[in-house]
């Protein structure tokens, strides 16, 4: 049985005759007015600024890492260093305010300095085991 065949000029819109890879030649519905394919557009070479921030944008990140990671194995030792050094503030603070404070105090008794007492005591004892006697004068200069 043979198919019917069609004249060119029957042929609707968008309907063509094409012949396939095979040789095979059949009737195809066709894209109207395809165009024509674009050709690629010529690659245009990298500035060399942005090869240079892409290499260092892993050694940026991988230097971040480290120190990150360097903070967290410190960061005990740097508390207690904070702590040490806090304390030492503290005493070169009390150190210079000292003076300063025994001053204040001194200049309250209204001598500018106050009296200094001393205790003379003279004790005896005959023999190791005799009993001991003594005396003791009280002197405030």
């Amino acid at each position: 049985m043979q198919q019917p065949q069609m004249w060119p000029a029957e042929l609707p819109p968008g309907v063509e005759m094409v012949t396939l890879p095979n040789g095979f030649r059949t009737l195809a519905y066709t894209q109207p007015g395809t165009p024509a394919p674009v050709p690629a557009a010529a690659g245009q070479p990298i500035p060399a600024w942005a090869k240079t921030a892409a290499l260092l944008a892993p050694t940026l990140g991988g230097g971040i890492a480290a120190a990150g990671f360097g903070i967290s194995y410190a960061a005990p030792g740097v508390l207690a260093m904070a702590h040490a050094l806090w304390a030492a503030v503290a005493l070169i603070a009390a150190g210079a305010l000292a003076p300063l404070l025994l001053r204040t105090t001194h200049g309250r008794t209204g001598h500018g300095t106050a009296p200094v007492q001393h205790v003379t005591q003279n004790i005896t004892a005959a023999g190791m085991f005799g009993r001991a006697t003594g005396t003791g004068t009280l002197n405030n200069r």
